[in-house]
């Protein structure tokens, strides 16, 4: 596993495929703040959860500034069918090679249901402006996160 990113680290650069088949890059946001979240599974309860969390608050979080920016390891048509079963208004990216994922420290060791496995470490990252991180969220919790993290921001 990755060595995990801490507060002021360069975020890694990407590009992936969003939900449309589209490249979205990191930079395409240069000046922008983003926040980047990985969760595990498209159309799971929690990601469900969370995806909508994210959607509810997506205009309050664009008032201040942020964009937003899901990543899983599924197909762009699986995130397509998750877009439209959610009406969700930010674009999902895939990235089935774990490239990013590594890249963030967002895949490994977790502990489920009493048991270690191998997976993707529901993670969230507030990039500044200029391309830092500004803020490194590892084994977030699915349910209340998006709360938590405005609280967080001061929002």
């Amino acid at each position: 596993m990755s060595t995990r990113l801490e507060a002021g680290n360069t975020a890694p650069a990407f590009t992936l495929p969003d939900q449309n088949g589209n490249p979205v890059s990191l930079s395409d946001y240069a000046g922008k703040k983003v926040i980047l979240y990985f969760y595990p599974a498209a159309s799971t309860p929690g990601c469900t959860k969370q995806a909508c969390d994210f959607r509810d608050s997506l205009t309050s979080l664009a008032a201040s500034g942020y964009v937003v920016l899901g990543v899983s390891k599924d197909a762009p048509a699986k995130l397509k069918k998750f877009e439209t079963n959610e009406s969700l208004t930010f674009p999902l990216l895939s990235d089935p090679e774990l490239a990013v994922h590594n890249a963030y420290a967002t895949y490994g060791e977790k502990s489920m249901y009493g048991k270690t496995v191998m997976g993707v470490i529901r993670s969230t990252f507030v990039i500044d402006e200029a391309g830092q991180i500004e803020l490194p969220l590892y084994n977030v919790k699915a349910t209340g996160h998006v709360a938590s993290l405005r609280n967080k921001l001061g929002l």
